[in-house]
């Protein structure tokens, strides 16, 4: 059977066409598959009395965590971007002298972070591997290498100042005078590596307050979130 050029012409034509259509849908599909997800979170508040009646109400509002593919593109890697806003109000007892406010994050690798949220959420939270127990570790900013059954805490201000001997020191916290502060991060990174599971976090608010008579804590706790 005899072949002519022009319909072997249009038959390679249509068949790189169809080649062509089915490497963009490759192309989209991994996109597809590499996009960002972004999770709202509900934050909370918490009231607490300290010993000399001064009320502290700590408040954490418009949370959210955009998770993606890191850099390395691997199992291991995780990178996340979280954004949220804190805010203590302090009230009765001595009189307020003011506070520190440290807000941050517990980084677990195949372990279980539990809690509620919402009105009065805080004071505490668990975790637990199968052995019922976790290794905490600490890392720079930025950047938290945890392996399975690990858990590691991120601070999420890194505040640069003097210290008495002119050198330079660094600190989570921000300091407030009085009887109210807040302190508001956006799209802080957290660079996960090393965990071959499941991976959780957590955010908390820790603020430390001064009156006249006490120096009291009052912790925060926000909603556990999957990171993949």
């Amino acid at each position: 059977m005899n072949v002519s050029s022009t319909g072997l012409r249009r038959g390679l034509k249509t068949a790189a066409l169809g080649s062509a259509a089915a490497i963009a849908l490759g192309f989209f599909s991994a996109g597809a598959a590499n996009a960002d997800t972004f999770v709202p979170l509900p934050g909370g508040t918490i009231t607490k009395t300290l010993a000399d009646g001064t009320v502290v109400t700590v408040t954490m509002s418009g949370e959210s965590a955009n998770i993606s593919g890191s850099m390395g593109a691997t199992p291991l890697h995780r990178n996340v971007w979280v954004s949220g806003s804190a805010k203590v109000e302090i009230s009765g007892g001595s009189g307020a002298e003011g506070g520190d406010i440290e807000p941050g994050y517990i980084v677990a690798c195949q372990l279980t972070l539990g809690g509620g949220t919402g009105h009065n959420a805080g004071g505490g939270t668990t975790w637990a591997n199968e052995d019922g127990d976790a290794k905490m570790t600490a890392d720079s900013a930025g950047n938290i290498s945890i392996g399975p059954g690990q858990a590691a805490s991120f601070s999420v201000l890194d505040l640069e100042e003097a210290d008495d001997f002119g050198g330079e020191s660094h600190s989570g916290e921000h300091s407030f005078e009085g009887a109210s502060g807040s302190v508001t991060w956006a799209d802080s990174t957290m660079g996960v590596e090393g965990c071959a599971g499941y991976a959780q976090a957590r955010s908390y608010v820790n603020v430390t307050v001064d009156t006249e008579n006490v120096k009291g804590t009052v912790t925060l706790w926000g909603q556990p979130f999957s990171i993949g």
